[in-house]
């Protein structure tokens, strides 16, 4: 139960607003989005990540959730954003966003990608291999623009976390290993070209991190290698951008680290760094994406049916799965679930909830005790915000649901639920 999730006489309530009432208006599966917790969470990053001695700057990670709505707050509270693909840039720009809040990833980046970049005029581009820095360099050359641009770092840390969420360890397909042997020279292949501003260096160590050292350990190098390179190349570099990766609770078990607390301790670990390393920095960012809204997110589905198995397995099939969230498939994420219009029932009934796509990975939850269902009965997966949506599919041809955020009693459609139309639109015939 987080941020507004509230038990109203036996209905669970997100935002003021009955959970039953959300299903009835705008059907299951459905995605609810806590817009209180969102902006509380938002304020939180932007008050305690602060110094007297550096800039600060909160990036939100839009590839946890995209759409429209987060662009308004995103604005509204005065942070930046990311994106990692040209459908993300495009879906950023048509929200209307002042693309000066636009920070652009990818470890592939196609010419397409580049190009939108200098045509929307974002802010930064994070360089993630050398053959980036001469195809960037020659789309500014013929555009007559000039970028500002991050090297993507490997620094070799294996945070704790699931190894497809890894991204800093040795083998790691994202940035160029500070052991590499031509890594200055790849530095000053940026720094020498004229159409590109270095600003400075970029990490990730992964996500789903609940471990603190793991981000001490990241300062520490960050800052060491560039104070290494300021003096080697005899350049001021002013950035360092230490990525995001910070963890959430999904389930039992789950330790994540209290947003004041982390930051108030990153920033103090920073300031002792860079002061012990005698090096000035004018800015330091962060991107937190699954920590800002995947707490904030519920998803609701309908019971459809019941099975007891041969080896007395009591499964409740809802009317989703891992079309609307593939995390437990992809890498075995656990959830809590509750069954939102029996709050006060008593939980005795030793279940999993499996969705209806036709594979036997399609459960969502495995062996957790609820309240007894019926058909039509209400089940909610609770911190579903990030990577639900943003990581949904049409598997079985299944239809992308909608998304409603959710305030003070009231709800406002942010993403409407895919129509039949919309599923084949861009289905050809064939002459055969």
């Amino acid at each position: 139960m987080f941020g507004t999730m509230r038990n109203n006489v036996g209905i669970l309530e997100i935002g003021g607003v009955k959970t039953t009432s959300l299903v009835e208006q705008y059907g299951t599966p459905l995605y609810v989005m806590d817009l209180l917790l969102i902006e509380e969470n938002i304020l939180k990053y932007k008050l305690f990540f602060q110094s007297k001695h550096f800039k600060t700057n909160i990036i939100y990670a839009s590839k946890a959730f995209l759409c429209k709505g987060i662009c308004q707050i995103i604005e509204k509270y005065d942070i930046n954003i990311d994106a990692v693909s040209d459908g993300e840039l495009y879906s950023i720009k048509s929200s209307g966003i002042d693309m000066q809040r636009v920070h652009m990833h990818g470890n592939n980046k196609s010419e397409t990608e580049l190009e939108m970049c200098l045509d929307y005029g974002v802010k930064s581009i994070i360089i993630d291999n050398e053959e980036e820095i001469e195809k960037l360099s020659k789309n500014c050359q013929l555009k007559n623009k000039k970028i500002q641009v991050m090297l993507r770092l490997n620094i070799g840390i294996e945070a704790h976390t699931h190894e497809y969420i890894q991204t800093a360890k040795h083998s790691s397909k994202f940035g160029i290993s500070i052991l590499d042997n031509r890594i200055e020279e790849i530095i000053k292949k940026i720094i020498e070209d004229e159409n590109l501003e270095f600003l400075g260096f970029h990490c990730h160590i992964g996500s789903q991190i609940f471990e603190i050292n793991a981000f001490y350990e990241a300062i520490k190098i960050m800052v060491k290698f560039t104070k290494l390179v300021s003096e080697k190349l005899d350049i001021i570099i002013p950035e360092i951008n230490l990525g995001g990766g910070f963890g959430v609770f999904y389930s039992v078990g789950d330790t994540p680290i209290d947003i004041e607390y982390l930051m108030t301790a990153l920033i103090k670990c920073l300031e002792e760094n860079l002061e012990k390393e005698q090096l000035k920095i004018e800015k330091i960012s962060i991107e937190p994406g699954r920590s800002i809204v995947a707490n904030a997110g519920t998803t609701l589905y309908r019971v459809g049916a019941k099975k007891k198995t041969f080896d007395d397995t009591n499964y409740i099939f809802v009317d989703g799965g891992m079309t609307d969230n593939i995390r437990p498939a992809l890498y075995q994420a656990k959830y809590i679930a509750l069954v939102a219009n029996k709050m006060n029932d008593i939980k005795d009934e030793l279940v999993s909830v499996a969705g209806k796509c036709c594979e036997s990975s399609d459960v969502i939850v495995k062996g957790i005790k609820l309240q007894k269902t019926v058909v039509d009965d209400i089940v909610a997966i609770c911190s579903t915000g990030a990577y639900g949506h943003s990581m949904a599919s049409n598997y079985n041809k299944l239809r992308v649901p909608a998304v409603v955020f959710v305030k003070n009693g009231r709800s406002y459609l942010g993403i409407k639920r895919e129509t039949y139309e919309e599923l084949v639109k861009n289905d050809l015939p064939i002459d055969i």
